[in-house]
């Protein structure tokens, strides 16, 4: 969260929710049509490598995902 520029995404009554950052979670509602925890990891690693960072690095800031509450309630 603290790369995130608006330190977490936002919940449906506007405040902050610091679970999810402001790329994945806006107005109380997931962006993204993510079916799978997976998916979406691919996705993040693919915008980190696109902004330099490389595959193996930015695979290792997506580990945790799957662990995040979206899909372990999923």
């Amino acid at each position: 969260m603290n790369k995130d520029p608006e330190k977490g995404g936002t919940n449906a009554d506007g405040s902050i929710n610091t679970e999810y950052c402001s790329y994945c979670y806006k107005a109380g509602e997931f962006v993204g049509d993510f079916k799978t925890a997976k998916e979406m990891q691919d996705f993040c690693v693919k915008k980190m490598n696109e902004d330099g960072m490389p595959r193996f690095v930015a695979w290792i800031f997506t580990r945790g995902i799957p662990r995040l509450n979206r899909w372990r309630n999923a």
